[in-house]
């Protein structure tokens, strides 16, 4: 969701100035500090610990306690139903009873890390939803019982502090954090169809004003320290090694009276908009409108938080009730259920089974620099790997250059990006041609070639057995066809074993899923070494069975079969589209099309019509995208497919909708519900045939491709996730109806009538 301050009555607000204190000023303080000795500090043997999810506090001469949040089990520390248990033993125990504190600082003993969030799973394994009440009674009481000690509570942060790591650092009455890369501040419950359950919607408005908090709390987005400490998130930006050093400093400095905390100052446009009743109101009506168009009214969680900052501001005296009220509303929703689900799967294709890597991979090598080798070299060389970008001529490699720098250009503008960095990414690739002198001496030292040239197989095997010629033994590669079989293009290859499929989706740097195809001979070694170099490129990798399409594309294959039929049946390019975002893809399937390329699409389609779908694959006419190639009609790219291009609008052209009634056959005022069940039935019940045919490992697997991979609705979870929600044995019926109406192509795999016949659910 992009930001919702971007509506028009808001472009014009200055961005809020903040008053907040830095090392500069506070180190005028005259009080002398009594810092920890280096030994209490590292006191860390877990083996002695009294507490499981916290170091032994440790509590200074002069009155401040050291509390390091720091799970032993597991990497990040996470707010979790446990340590909620535990940190009120803590408390009672060591701070509440000792008269000697005057202060405690939060820190972390993980590195990189202050609090990741809570642990989803504790959410998850609650079936009766109401029961989080109690879980939040006992939140709010722990922080009201800190607060009520009316000592300070400081926060020294390094790291990610998310989610409820965030929330806890709210509660604080002053927050230290490092200007560490990895220092993320950021309240992504939206994300899982929830909302910041600890007092986070209250508290963080007072904070950073209600404009900063609607930014964060509807997109899930993430700042770091600096930008967090301009719009009065933190207090003080520090280096790491100073950190805690600092933040007791700066608890004793409150507790002796020599540091007050200043109230934000506004600019007047701010103060107009969040302090007056016409403002708020002009604010929440914007705001609203926002939400609807990004979400289309498909995803609750928003407006609820909407709600309560409002309900917050005009009832204070209720106005963490209310929010726990919410909070307990939105989990028992289908939409949170199904974007946790989302958030689970995505948690486990992290891990596999194929082994570690002795000797990781250093140098990649990309073959072709056109769009999809130019971004794969891109969010490669970002992640520190030495890149090899080849293609035949000086002109191709420019090209692919040219549009990896813009990218990055685009990232340093929007100060996603450093110039520091860029020089560090830039001098990672090195640009290669059939005609370099050199380029067999780099590729000689070569751990992974992915090559990403024109979909031809003779091609391909080619390309397979010149990189055999000046590669290392152990060098895999990997092809990132779309849809041929991973096996025949490793046919008569003198390293099979090497050779694996590593489909990327277009575009590369935004696309999150990764799809590796291993054949029957591929090793362990070289599906490791591909997960390990497309895990590190930021992807989600699923592993999908070596079959023509794999499983992405096999799916999108009768669905776009499918809206050739409907074309001939007479629904409008626009209805098509508009049928399928309000089911809740982020595109239609004519703007998908043109996005990916009418020649890409129509390659794909007409190869899997020739391939083992059989009846699944009919009832449409793909000559309507044959004849738009032969027409020159590309999609984007050519600013010209279904829709004519200028700039960023578009239009579908008086000679297109010609072309368009030429083509249909029939007249149809089809209802959108029958439109859609048309279109999605086909995408579902491949999805359900490659479970059956275990081209998918298992219902994860597949929820997670078509998610990632084509954006099926995310409020819905996936394919099996939807079939879940609505019943198998009523989806059946449903695409019965349909067989019965317009063809075989709708029947219903085996998988899905032995579901329905047992009442039986894919996710338990």
């Amino acid at each position: 969701m992009t930001s919702l301050l971007t509506v028009s009555s808001l472009s014009r607000l200055q961005k809020t100035r903040t008053r907040t204190l830095c090392f500069t000023k506070y180190c005028r303080f005259s009080t002398a500090v009594n810092y920890f000795s280096d030994e209490e500090i590292d006191a860390r043997d877990t083996k002695l610990r009294k507490y499981h999810f916290f170091q032994d506090p440790v509590i200074s001469s002069s009155g401040i306690a050291l509390i390091r949040f720091d799970n032993p089990s597991k990497s990040v520390n996470t707010i979790s139903f446990a340590l909620k248990d535990e940190v009120k033993k803590l408390w009672l125990t060591e701070i509440d009873a000792n008269d000697s504190v005057r202060g405690v600082v939060f820190s972390s003993g993980k590195k990189d890390n202050f609090i990741a969030g809570a642990d989803i799973e504790d959410i998850s394994n609650v079936k009766n939803k109401d029961e989080l009440r109690d879980v939040i009674n006992d939140g709010m009481e722990l922080f009201q019982k800190m607060k009520s000690k009316n000592i300070p509570l400081v926060a020294a942060i390094d790291g990610s502090a998310l989610g409820g790591g965030l929330e806890w650092a709210l509660w604080c009455d002053y927050r230290v954090a490092t200007d560490n890369p990895k220092t993320k501040f950021g309240l992504p419950e939206v994300k899982l169809g929830l909302l910041p359950g600890f007092g986070g919607t209250q508290n963080l408005p007072q904070l950073v004003g209600l404009q900063n908090a609607f930014d964060l709390m509807l997109t899930g987005k993430e700042v770091g320290a600096h930008k967090a400490k301009k719009i009065g998130l933190i207090d003080s930006v520090v280096d790491k090694d100073s950190l805690e050093k600092v933040a007791i400093d700066m608890a004793l400095n409150l507790a002796d009276g020599n540091l007050k905390k200043q109230n934000r100052k506004k600019s007047w446009m701010n103060w107009a908009i969040e302090d007056t009743g016409i403002g708020r109101n002009l604010m929440w009506k914007k705001v609203r409108e926002k939400i609807l168009k990004n979400t289309n009214g498909n995803y609750p969680a928003p407006n609820v938080i909407l709600d309560c900052v409002k309900h917050g501001v005009e009832n204070p005296s209720d106005r963490y009730e209310f929010e726990k009220e919410s909070f307990v509303k939105l989990a028992k929703t289908k939409e949170s259920e199904a974007l946790i689900g989302i958030f689970q799967g995505m948690t486990k294709m992290k891990k596999h089974q194929f082994g570690e890597v002795a000797t990781p991979v250093k140098r990649v090598a990309v073959l072709g620099a056109g769009l999809m080798g130019a971004g794969i070299a891109q969010v490669t060389a970002e992640k520190g790997y030495e890149v090899l970008l080849k293609d035949r001529d000086v002109a191709a490699i420019a090209r692919g250059e040219d549009y990896i720098c813009k990218n990055w250009e685009k990232k340093i503008k929007r100060k996603r990006m450093t110039n520091y960095q860029y020089n560090i990414n830039t001098s990672k690739i090195t640009g290669l041609t059939d005609l370099s002198t050199s380029w067999k001496k780099h590729f000689s030292k070569a751990d992974l070639v992915i090559e990403a040239v024109f979909e031809d197989l003779n091609l391909k095997r080619q390309i397979v057995s010149e990189m055999e010629s000046v590669t290392p033994p152990d060098c895999v590669f990997a092809t990132n066809t779309s849809a041929i079989p991973i096996g025949d293009i490793a046919k008569n290859s003198k390293r099979p074993e090497n050779i694996i499929g590593m489909h990327y989706f277009s575009p590369v740097p935004s696309m999150p899923l990764l799809e590796i195809i291993p054949h029957s001979g591929t090793s362990d070694l070289a599906k490791a070494k591909a997960f390990e170099v497309g895990s590190k490129q930021g992807k989600t990798c699923i592993i999908v069975k070596d079959v023509p399409g794999f499983y992405v594309n096999r799916c999108l294959g009768p669905f776009l079969v499918e809206v050739s039929s409907l074309v001939m049946d007479g629904v409008s390019l626009e209805k098509l589209d508009n049928s399928m975002k309000t089911f809740g893809m982020p595109v239609g399937p004519i703007t998908l099309a043109d996005e990916v390329g009418i020649d890409v699409t129509s390659h794909v389609a007409t190869f899997l019509s020739n391939a083992d779908l059989g009846v699944r694959m009919s009832g449409g006419d793909l000559s309507l995208m044959g004849d738009m190639i032969k027409k020159g009609w590309l999609g984007r790219k050519t600013k010209q497919g279904f829709y004519t291009y200028n700039g960023k609008k578009k239009h579908i052209s008086p000679e297109v909708k010609a072309y368009i009634t030429e083509f249909s056959k029939n007249s149809l005022d089809l209802p959108m519900e029958e439109i859609q069940n048309r279109i999605v039935s086909r995408f579902v019940n491949e999805a359900a045939k490659c479970l059956e045919d275990e081209i998918i490992a298992d219902p994860i697997v597949g929820d997670i491709g078509l998610v990632f991979g084509t954006g099926f609705a995310p409020f819905r979870g996936g394919p099996f996730r939807y079939l879940d929600q609505i019943g198998v044995s009523r989806y059946v019926d449903i695409m019965n109806g349909l067989t019965e109406k317009y063809g075989e192509q709708f029947e219903p795999c085996q998988l899905l009538k032995d579901y329905a016949t047992a009442g039986k659910k894919f996710h338990k």
